[in-house]
């Protein structure tokens, strides 16, 4: 039987979601066994060895002959955005018990790109994105809220790291959509691996952290990194070669509750009811910014 090419389109999507998905939970697992510099470390340095592999296969490399200074000077405010954005989203992940809370959470990145969207570009956003923005800032109050009456006492500690995350994310989307014009995602990748993994080596020898770890935390890094910087990468790559990217967006929304049961099966970490309802409340209100910038777009053309 015959796959037509939307049904390849979500299939490569499905993929990739659960792939992401999974560098949740591997990456919480490790974090749980090992410090921080101990985990970045090792998981950008072999995620980088994948992605090497894969571009010299590809012949990517060749296209840095014919970059000039611009694009070396968007790889490098790419590559610090990126160092920040990561930086800030595995030490979530560290600090929040359950990683689906910080799944949940950051379906806050189309809010953030649709404000810095309108500030930075100018551009326009419709009834049904300002409603999907209210609806899914209401599901990030009920995630991070615990209770008490100062700031400080108010989320869940770790919350803060995702709110920096995906505005330094979101900040790095707007730019590369005006400036990026023939980068490919394998250049970007590349780029984000050698910032991280560069970062994490000096913070390895400033904090003087043993660079052994066990074989056993080191295997959850092997199967981790391959399915973040690599399988990703790739089946993101080819969903989009079927299908528009709004859809595979759309998709990519629904993560969090892989994550949620991935949580259940590997930790027996269930989020409260409220949490619940917060996390279904930021997939809706993410699903309604997606389909409205959709909307715009249509108009448009």
């Amino acid at each position: 039987m015959k796959i037509s090419d939307t049904t390849k389109g979500y299939l490569w999507t499905f993929l990739a979601i659960l792939a992401v998905s999974n560098v949740y939970i591997f990456s919480k697992a490790v974090l749980n066994k090992v410090d921080f510099e101990q985990f970045g470390f090792w998981w950008f340095l072999t995620g980088g060895v994948y992605i090497l592999l894969l571009m010299t296969y590809k012949g990517a490399f060749k296209i840095y002959r014919t970059f000039g200074q611009k694009e070396f000077a968007i790889l490098l405010v790419n590559g610090l955005l990126e160092l920040g954005g990561t930086y800030f989203f595995y030490k979530a992940i560290e600090a929040v018990p359950n990683p689906s809370i910080v799944s949940f959470l950051n379906n806050l990145s189309p809010v953030f790109t649709v404000i810095l969207g309108t500030v930075l570009l100018h551009e326009r956003f419709n009834f049904r994105e300002a409603v999907g923005i209210m609806i899914t800032l209401l599901g990030a109050f009920l995630i991070s809220y615990k209770g008490g009456h100062q700031l400080s006492e108010m989320f869940i500690h770790g919350s803060h790291y995702v709110l920096y995350s995906t505005f330094l994310f979101a900040i790095n989307s707007i730019l590369l959509k005006t400036w990026v014009k023939r980068l490919s995602p394998y250049v970007l990748t590349i780029n984000r691996i050698l910032f991280l993994t560069t970062f994490f080596t000096l913070l390895m020898i400033l904090h003087h952290k043993p660079f052994h770890i066990s074989w056993n935390v080191y295997k959850n890094i092997l199967i981790g990194a391959f399915l973040g910087p690599l399988l990703t990468v790739v089946a993101s790559l080819h969903a989009l070669k079927y299908i528009e990217v709004s859809k595979k967006s759309v998709l990519g929304t629904l993560k969090g509750l892989f994550v949620l049961l991935g949580s259940y099966l590997f930790f027996h970490n269930f989020p409260t009811r409220i949490q619940i309802i917060g996390g279904i409340l930021s997939i809706t209100g993410a699903i309604l910014i997606i389909t409205g910038r959709m909307q715009l777009r249509n108009k448009k053309k």
